[in-house]
């Protein structure tokens, strides 16, 4: 039964709160985003090396861009939705938990190395969160 209660100036009023609803919608959203980047990574890793028109015709019959990319579309539609309920200065910090989960699944998934300074940054990015959903 908890909400995130957000400061901003709208016309909903001074603090607004968001709900369990749009808190589990900005989730969904935030993952949703977080796969289609690692979908971007494997067609990357799927395909041979961009330099020319015609190797960008052999990245449009990778399947794991299509994915991406349907993914990417249902993101769209979905924030569009949390949009007409949130406003976008309190939504579009959710955002920042793509630069959380990403690094994190790039390390899990594909092997690559997580440093002090990232682990830094993503400690920087949960504290503002933090801060900004207080």
């Amino acid at each position: 039964a908890r909400s995130v209660r957000i400061e901003h100036a709208t016309p909903v009023g001074e603090n607004a709160v968001i709900g369990k609803e749009m808190l589990a919608a900005l989730g969904l959203y935030v993952v949703i985003l977080s796969s289609g980047q690692l979908l971007f990574k494997k067609a990357a890793l799927s395909t041979g090396t961009i330099s020319g028109l015609s190797d960008i015709r052999m990245l449009f019959q990778n399947y794991w861009l299509w994915l991406a990319l349907i993914l990417y579309g249902i993101a769209t539609v979905l924030w569009v939705a949390i949009l007409q309920r949130v406003p976008l200065s309190t939504a579009v910090l959710f955002n920042a938990l793509c630069f959380v989960l990403v690094p994190l699944a790039a390390a899990a998934f594909f092997g690559e190395g997580l440093g002090w300074r990232h682990a830094g940054g993503i400690a920087l990015i949960v504290t503002g969160l933090v801060v900004v959903a207080r």
